[in-house]
């Protein structure tokens, strides 16, 4: 009797433990759930294309007319390489006017602009460069009042802001300094609340979003910084950190997200891919680059991102990358 009672409250602890590891799986799927939504189930794609002629890293890249134009960079001289998605062909444009690395570029009526950068080793230039695609020509604009290099560019409301970077004694700037290409002229807005080098920008809803970075030089001193900037208050604002501390990265705006790509550290290049919705003040993680990279460029022709050049070590490498992220 007695034993026949041992037997049944076994059975039974073993069946009450059965129900708690239910419950515990199921509290911990739940627990899960918010993270995951907030942190990328979309994983999206990658494909790659046809390889840059030439291999570089620290490049200035921009879409004008729904083709990719590279410039500047180390390995690349004064070449201008032309990349059409549609062909899926690399072509050469009239060289660059000087030789020059760590230069943003953007696009803007219809003409691609190359900002700062380096020359003649690592001296910041306050160089403007104007390409217009029909005519193939270049032209010089009025320089940036605040040389540097490794600074980040973006167009908003017709103008080009330029922001941060390296500059003299090879120390970070908070410049933000906007030029209006129907003056030829640059003025001074609210400088950068934290200045670094090696960032990115990007444009979304009418406010920049200026993104990571290193302090002066240094990819050991990397920045997840994330601030917002108002033109219409002039003023900036901290927003949700990227969740990797990363510099010498490149971003881009697709489907109302601000994606960041690649970067460097002492212990790697970075393929992370990482996504910033400024609606909801989050990060979503997307799928990896193919190669990771630092020193890298990217840009959005018809709705999907041309990730392209870079670094595959930290320092002083290059690469022919040209791979093509969607969702």
């Amino acid at each position: 009797m007695l034993a026949g009672r041992r037997v049944m409250l076994a059975r039974r602890l073993v069946m009450l433990a059965g129900r708690l590891a239910q419950q515990a799986a199921l509290l911990t799927v739940l627990s899960l759930a918010p993270l995951s939504a907030a942190f990328g189930q979309e994983l999206g794609r990658w494909t790659t294309a046809a390889p840059m002629p030439s291999s570089r890293s620290e490049v200035a890249v921009a879409a004008v007319g729904g083709k990719v134009y590279v410039g500047g960079g180390f390995g690349g001289g004064r070449a201008l390489e032309i990349y059409d998605p549609a062909a899926d062909e690399w072509s050469r444009g009239a060289p660059v006017p000087r030789a020059l690395h760590h230069g943003a570029a953007v696009a803007l009526g219809g003409r691609l602009y190359i900002v700062g950068g380096f020359a003649d080793g690592w001296k910041p230039i306050g160089s403007v460069y104007e390409y217009d695609p029909a005519s193939d020509r270049w032209r010089t604009r009025a320089p940036l009042p605040t040389a540097r290099g490794a600074l980040a560019a973006v167009v908003l409301g017709g103008r080009i802001h330029a922001l941060g970077g390296l500059g003299a004694g090879r120390r970070n700037t908070p410049a933000h300094e906007v030029y209006d290409p129907a003056t030829d002229t640059w003025t001074a807005r609210a400088p950068l609340p934290t200045a670094r080098d090696h960032l990115a920008a990007a444009v979304v809803g009418g406010r920049i979003y200026a993104l990571g970075g290193r302090i002066d030089g240094s990819y050991a001193r990397n920045l997840a910084v994330n601030e917002e900037y108002d033109p219409a208050s002039d003023r900036w604002r901290p927003r949700t950190a990227m969740p990797t501390a990363r510099s010498g990265i490149a971003a881009a705006v697709l489907n109302g997200e601000v994606v960041v790509f690649g970067g460097e550290a002492p212990s790697g290049t970075f393929g992370e891919v990482e996504g910033y919705d400024p609606r909801a003040g989050r990060w979503s993680r997307y799928a990896p680059m193919p190669t990771a990279r630092h020193g890298l460029g990217a840009t959005v022709v018809a709705g999907r991102v041309y990730v392209i050049s870079g670094g595959t070590r930290p320092g002083g490498s290059a690469s022919s990358a040209n791979e093509i992220f969607a969702r």
